[in-house]
């Protein structure tokens, strides 16, 4: 993201991984590996990606931002 040394390096994913861990993985205990993947895909498929706002993007979510700046074609 960022060049070497600079201190917003990785900052996003360190941002995402924070909230993963704080909103899914310290919530319970899991049975099995399988739950847990279910569990993260559902998190980013189901919330992170299409509903929870971004501050990094204007205060949108990820879908709404990139419907924005790409609208869907019709041509097809």
């Amino acid at each position: 993201m960022g060049t070497v040394g600079d201190c917003y390096d990785n900052s996003m994913m360190e941002s995402f991984w924070g909230t993963l861990q704080l909103e899914v993985l310290d919530k319970q205990s899991w049975k099995s590996r399988t739950d847990l993947a279910n569990a993260i895909f559902e998190w980013i498929e189901c919330w992170y990606n299409p509903v929870r706002r971004h501050s990094s993007i204007g205060m949108r979510s990820p879908i709404d931002h990139e419907t924005l700046y790409n609208p869907p074609r019709h041509d097809r």
